[in-house]
C-alpha cells in the first residue's frame, strides 16, 4: 500500500468522517490490475505479446532455435495447457493440469496441428540441451538440502520396503490378470508388466528391447513397438492415481505429510520457507544452482567410468547420492541450503509446465500410447499400477510413514522415467518428493530390467 505524502498533522481527527479516496484512473492502477492476470506465471499482456511473436516467426517459417525463443515457445503452450487443466471441474483435482500439459501436445503433434517449425525446434532443443536433467538436478538438490537430516536418512531406508513388496505384488497381480484375459503369462510378464516398472523409456524400454533382441537374435525395433505402449499408458494411469491421492490428502489431512514421508518434530524445509519469506539472497541461489550443476556433471563422469566397468550408474542417481552425502556430512552451510531451496521453488513453479510441454512434443509419441488401448492391455496395465500404488498406501502404516506420500512414491515406479516423475509429482503437487521418486524410478527400474533379462535369458536358453 502506498503511504500518504502528508505529515502527521494531516491525520483525520477522531470521530470525524474519513476523507473520501479519489477515484483511481485506468493508468497506471487499472493497467496494473490487468498485469496481475496471469497465464501460468506470465502476465496476460506479456503472454499475448509472446503469442504474437511466436505466430509471426511460425508463419514466416523461420522460428529461431536460440534458448530465449525456446523458453518463450514452451512457456506459451505449456502454461496454456496447464491452465486449461487447472480450471476443469473435478478433473482439476485429479492431476488434469499435468496430464493436459503432457498429452495435449503429443496429440497435437500426432494430428499435425502444431506448426512443423514449432515441433522441430522444440524437439531439437529438448533432445540436444537435455533440459530435463537440468530441471531434475535443481529439484533434487534443492529438495534434499531442504530436508531434515533424520527424516532424510529414515526416508531413504524406509521406501525400499513398500517398493519391494509393491513390485512383487504388482508383478504377480498384473501377470495373473493378463493371463486371465488371454494375453498369455509370458507375454504379460515380459512385455506388459515388466516394462511398466522398468524405469521409463531410455533407462527401461530401450535396454529391455535391446536385451530381448540379443537373446532372441533379432533387431530391437519390433520389440520397442511392443514394449513402449505399456510404459506410456502405465505412466498416464500413475499420473491419474497421483491426482486422486492428492485429493484424498486434502480430504483427510492426517494421511499425508504434504511432501514429507514421515512425521517429524519439525523440518528444515519449513524453517527455510519461513526465513525466506522476508528476503531473497540471489548470490546464495546462484551458488546453489552452480552446486547442483556440478553434482550432475560429477554424476556424468561416474556414469562414464562405471559404464566401462560394465555396471553403468545413471547420472541422476549418482547426483542424488552425492547430494545426500553432502547434506549428511554438513558440507553445505545453512545459507547455501536456503539458496538451494529457492532454486528448487523457482524450477517447480516456473519451469514445470513448459518442460511438460516439451516432453509431450519430443518424448511422448501419441501413436505408441494409442496402441495400448486394447481392453486386455488396459485392464492389465491398470491392475499393475493400481496394485503398486495401493501397496505403498497400505504398507506405509506398518513402517510409520504417511500413506498418501508413500503411495505417490510407489506410483513413480510405474512412471515414464524422469519425465514421468515430473508429471506424477506435478499432478500430486508434491515436487519435493523428487529424490525418493528418482530412487524408485532409477534404482527400482534398474533392478527390474536386470532381473527380467536374467529370467528371459533362462527361458530361452
Amino acid at each position: 500500500m502506498l503511504q500518504s505524502e502528508k505529515g502527521p498533522s494531516s491525520s483525520v481527527p477522531t470521530g470525524s468522517a474519513p476523507a473520501s479516496t479519489p477515484p483511481q484512473g485506468f493508468w497506471p492502477h487499472g493497467w496494473w490490475k490487468i498485469m496481475e492476470v496471469r497465464i501460468g506465471v506470465i502476465p496476460l499482456p506479456v503472454y499475448l505479446t509472446l503469442a504474437a511473436i511466436v505466430a509471426y516467426y511460425a508463419v514466416a517459417k523461420k522460428l529461431p532455435t536460440e534458448i530465449c525463443m525456446m523458453i518463450g515457445v514452451m512457456g506459451l503452450f505449456g502454461f496454456a495447457c496447464g491452465e486449461l487443466g487447472k480450471h476443469l471441474p473435478v478433473l482439476k483435482h485429479l492431476g488434469a493440469a499435468a496430464i493436459f500439459a503432457t498429452f495435449i501436445p503429443s496429440f497435437l503433434v500426432f494430428k499435425h496441428w502444431l506448426p512443423p517449425e514449432v515441433v522441430k525446434s522444440v524437439t531439437d532443443f529438448t533432445n540436444s540441451s537435455k533440459f530435463l536433467y537440468l530441471f531434475i538436478a535443481a529439484v533434487i538438490v534443492g529438495s534434499i538440502l531442504g530436508m531434515d537430516r533424520r527424516v532424510l536418512i529414515q526416508g531413504f531406508f524406509k521406501i525400499f520396503v513398500p517398493m519391494a513388496i509393491g513390485s512383487i505384488l504388482a508383478a504377480v497381480v498384473g501377470t495373473l490378470v493378463g493371463t486371465a484375459l488371454g494375453l498369455g503369462m509370458k507375454h504379460t510378464l515380459f512385455y506388459v508388466v515388466v516394462p511398466i516398472m522398468a524405469g521409463g523409456v531410455g533407462e527401461g524400454a530401450l535396454p529391455l528391447s535391446a536385451g530381448y533382441g540379443e537373446i532372441l537374435h533379432q533387431g530391437p525395433g519390433g520389440l520397442v513397438a511392443q514394449i513402449l505402449p505399456p510404459v506410456m499408458f502405465g505412466s498416464l494411469i500413475a499420473i491419474l492415481l497421483s491426482g486422486v491421492l492428492n485429493f484424498v490428502g486434502k480430504k483427510y489431512p492426517s494421511l499425508t505429510g504434504q511432501g514429507r514421508l514421515q512425521p517429524a518434530d519439525g523440518t528444515e524445509i519449513t524453517s527455510l520457507q519461513q526465513e525466506m519469506s522476508g528476503h531473497i539472497d540471489v548470490v546464495q541461489a546462484a551458488a546453489a544452482g552452480s552446486t547442483a550443476i556440478v553434482l550432475y556433471l560429477a554424476g556424468l563422469v561416474i556414469f562414464r567410468i562405471s559404464s566401462g566397468w560394465g555396471l553403468p550408474l545413471p547420472a541422476p542417481v549418482v547426483m542424488l547420492f552425492l547430494a545426500v552425502v553432502l547434506k549428511l556430512a554438513h558440507v553445505i552451510p545453512p545459507r547455501l541450503q536456503e539458496g538451494a531451496y529457492l532454486v528448487y521453488r523457482f524450477f517447480a513453479t516456473a519451469v514445470t509446465y513448459p518442460l511438460l510441454f516439451a516432453i509431450g512434443v519430443a518424448l511422448t509419441p501419441w501413436d505408441a500410447l494409442v496402441k495400448a488401448f486394447a481392453l486386455p492391455n488396459l485392464v492389465t496395465i491398470a491392475a499393475t499400477v493400481l496394485t503398486m500404488t495401493t501397496t505403498g498406501f497400505v504398507v506405509a502404516r506398518w513402517i510409520k510413514v504417511y500413506p498418501v506420500d508413500m503411495a505417490i512414491v510407489n506410483a513413480c515406479r510405474c512412471g515414464q522415467g524422469g519425465t514421468g516423475d515430473v508429471a506424477i509429482l506435478t499432478a500430486a503437487d508434491r515436487m519435493q518428493l523428487m529424490p525418493f521418486a528418482q530412487v524408485a524410478t532409477r534404482i527400482g527400474g534398474a533392478i527390474t530390467v536386470t532381473l527380467a533379462l536374467v529370467a528371459y535369458a533362462r527361458l530361452h536358453g
